[in-house]
């Protein structure tokens, strides 16, 4: 959550307590905000409506534990479903084309993982591990509730000799929703998500810093 969230989820905690017959008080929300602030707004809100309709535990107020426990289901979930999506792709389309997904998190995640074109050259033993490890990590941008920079699409064999031989790259297929596709495609950053800078151009930078400050 953001901290412009704030008072929408101290509302929220607010109704919870009412409900429970407990009060709330300023100091309780904040050990709850502390607690599940890594966690989207709207994802803590589904969870605390899923805790108050289960019929084993919705008698009791829920405790952060209780929350964090349901939100780890929620993006064991997201991760799952997304993970279907691109096994899926790479079953029926393989990595030859350019690909556009309609979630960015797919797009870190395989950029972290090595590419798409890596992806391709998994064998089925591998398989297993790849999905395990696109999981976890899937996961642990979607419990922060981050969307991190990402490449606006994920190369495909064609498209990078294509574009390294200076002949134009067909353009990508979408995979899933469209709308939500071209929307990924134009929210990327076609740069290194990883920058890399000599030690000496920031000892040099620091003088010159230093040198202004002097002034």
């Amino acid at each position: 959550m953001k901290h412009e969230d704030k008072p929408a989820f101290a509302a929220m905690m607010a109704s919870l307590g009412e409900y429970y017959g407990r009060d709330v008080s300023d100091g309780l929300i904040g050990m709850y905000w502390q607690g599940l602030r890594h966690y989207d707004l709207a994802a803590v809100r589904d969870a605390l409506n899923r805790h108050v309709a289960n019929p084993d535990s919705g008698q009791f107020m829920p405790k952060i534990a209780d929350i964090a426990k349901m939100l780890g289901g929620t993006t064991q979930d997201a991760a799952l479903r997304a993970w279907a999506k691109v096994d899926q792709a790479v079953r029926h389309l393989g990595t030859y084309r350019d690909v556009v997904f309609d979630d960015p998190l797919i797009h870190r995640v395989l950029h972290d993982m090595g590419g798409w074109v890596a992806l391709g050259t998994k064998t089925e033993d591998e398989w297993p591990f790849v999905a395990k490890e696109f999981e976890n990590r899937y996961r642990g941008f979607k419990a922060r509730g981050e969307t991190p920079d990402y490449p606006p699409m994920l190369v495909g064999i064609c498209g990078m000799q294509n574009r390294q031989n200076g002949y134009q790259a067909d353009p990508p297929t979408l995979i899933g929703n469209p709308t939500a596709a071209q929307a990924v495609l134009r929210g990327g950053v076609d740069k290194p998500l990883i920058g890399f800078t000599a030690a000496g151009q920031v000892h040099l930078s620091l003088v010159g810093d230093a040198e202004e400050g002097a002034a």
